[in-house]
């Protein structure tokens, strides 16, 4: 097979590579060190296979379809699609998914007990390929799915320690939170598909298959429903129970990865999948987004528990994914095509950066809570001294997260401000005025996450250790040092050189239906 064939089977290719991987890791279950090598060392292959493929799509290469089944008699069919706007959420899971698959080498070998780990791993090869499938699904059966099987394989892993009540009870929540967004989802494709007699997206989600009160039920169906998984207040009551739960590298994935599938549903189906937006979906939207922002960083800040402070702040930064998404609905609402694209574009940024680095965070803590053998905040202390080289990672994370300059998360931030600002000055009307009060609440959103991250610096890394495991701490193997230093360093080289992110978003912009990805072209020189 050539090497452009290759490519072109990409993503069966690596679907493939993920159900092997899962059935070496069943057959090697009593081998535990050959288990989970075999488990991790497949996932990394996969997820790189995975990247290659997206990176094709996103330097200009033509999106890749194609079928994953099909059953002739049932007419079942299982169709992908590689779109920009895939190749782009697929990019941002490959970067994120190899350097927790190599951390995971050592520290499932540390926290996971051997009779769980072909149980685990084989968990987390089915929730990275469900997620991918997500991701390119081309049809409302291959979607929902995909989006069950993450569902399942994600509550598995979250009651890990299932013999802990606090387990059980994030993964039952995180079931009934997740099957009432599905059922809420389910309505709404059936609904699309009943009307234009199709289950394939390129009809379904073409903007012309609804009109009306119609519209707007199945819009709010979807908000519901992505907006579960997205984390989205007031749907976020399963995030801060499943995260902490989970095994930190799990966590890790679950912030980064898994609440980005509600996001993608939400700019593939409710901002350019079902027309126009309406003014109100876009208010929606911003509402949504600025509430979770703000409520998600007053809440990490009253917390002790590292994991759980980290859980809200993902809810914070998935506000302020939805925060640009909404504004760019209500730009295209407004008819300014030029700002609804700079708006998309500091969103889709954000989802890229926050991967990035909280993705590195909860690495770190994850490094932190196995070397202590706790999350509380008040037990830890001069742990700079003992982990100098995961202190400094975490830092990195804390800066970026914080929105400093010169670091990925202020580049993002920034560019949602800049489009909230030219906003108030472009948009006439009523709407006008969501501008800038969601500019000033993101700034009081920005200011509070740089108290709550100095807050947690200087109490886990600083002064004396509070704890004698504090104190007996030492420094995590190079193994899991290492997915942290390359976290970092794409910390540090997105918020250098943020025109590369923005040129390869010009491609996502183009596919997207009524924006002009001229209008950033000034944004690349940053």
């Amino acid at each position: 097979m050539t090497a452009f064939s290759l490519m072109d089977a990409g993503v069966p290719f690596a679907f493939a590579i993920r159900l092997l991987t899962v059935a070496a890791t069943l057959a090697l279950a009593r081998r535990v060190t050959a288990c989970r090598y075999a488990a991790l060392g497949g996932s990394i292959i996969a997820s790189a296979v995975t990247v290659t493929v997206a990176t094709r799509v996103l330097l200009g290469g033509p999106p890749l379809e194609g079928f994953l089944f099909r059953h002739g008699a049932s007419g079942i069919v299982m169709s992908y699609s590689v779109t920009p706007l895939s190749a782009w959420f697929l990019m941002v899971f490959g970067l994120i998914a190899v350097p927790v698959a190599v951390y995971s080498i050592a520290y499932f070998a540390h926290s996971i007990a051997p009779t769980r780990m072909a149980v685990v791993a084989s968990a987390l090869n089915v929730m990275l390929g469900a997620v991918e499938l997500v991701f390119v699904a081309g049809d409302v059966v291959t979607f929902l799915f995909a989006w069950e099987l993450m569902t399942l394989s994600t509550a598995a892993l979250v009651a890990t320690e299932h013999e802990e009540r606090s387990s059980r009870l994030a993964a039952y929540l995180f079931l009934v939170m997740s099957h009432i967004g599905t059922g809420c989802l389910l309505a709404g494709f059936l609904t699309l598909s009943a009307v234009s007699g199709s289950v394939s997206f390129s009809s379904i989600l073409a903007g012309n298959v609804l009109y009306g009160l119609t519209r707007d039920g199945v819009f709010v169906l979807f908000v519901v429903g992505f907006g579960v998984k997205a984390g989205l207040i007031p749907f976020h009551v399963w995030l801060p129970e499943a995260h902490p739960a989970a095994p930190s590298s799990i966590s890790a994935l679950m912030s980064s990865v898994l609440i980005t599938a509600g996001v993608y549903g939400l700019f593939r189906v409710c901002a350019f999948g079902l027309g126009v937006p309406a003014l109100g979906w876009g208010l929606t939207l911003t509402v949504m987004g600025t509430l979770s922002a703000i409520v998600g960083v007053l809440y990490a800040l009253t917390q002790s528990d590292l994991k759980r402070l980290l859980a809200y702040s993902t809810i914070e930064n998935s506000g302020i994914m939805v925060l640009g998404l909404g504004a760019g609905m209500l730009a295209l609402a407004d008819g300014h095509p030029a700002l609804a694209t700079l708006a998309a574009a500091a969103s889709l940024a954000h989802v890229l950066n926050h991967a990035v680095f909280k993705g590195l965070l909860f690495l770190g803590a994850g490094s932190v809570v196995m070397e202590t053998g706790t999350r509380q905040l008040e037990e830890f202390g001069g742990l700079l001294r003992r982990m100098p080289w995961t202190g400094l990672f975490f830092l990195v994370g804390a800066m970026s997260i914080a929105g400093l300059p010169l670091l990925n998360g202020f580049v993002s931030e920034w560019l949602t401000f800049q489009a909230l600002l030219l906003g108030f000055h472009a948009t006439p009307g009523f709407s006008r005025l969501n501008y800038p009060l969601s500019g000033a609440l993101l700034a009081l959103t920005s200011a509070l996450a740089a108290a709550c991250f100095v807050k947690v610096f200087g109490i886990s890394f600083l002064a004396l250790p509070r704890s004698p495991a504090a104190a007996e701490a030492h420094e995590a193997p190079w193994v899991m040092l290492a997915p942290q230093a390359f976290l970092a360093a794409l910390c540090v080289g997105l918020g250098l050189f943020p025109g590369a992110v923005l040129g390869a978003l010009g491609g996502v912009l183009a596919w997207l239906p009524g924006l002009q990805p001229a209008a950033i072209v000034g944004w690349t020189s940053l």
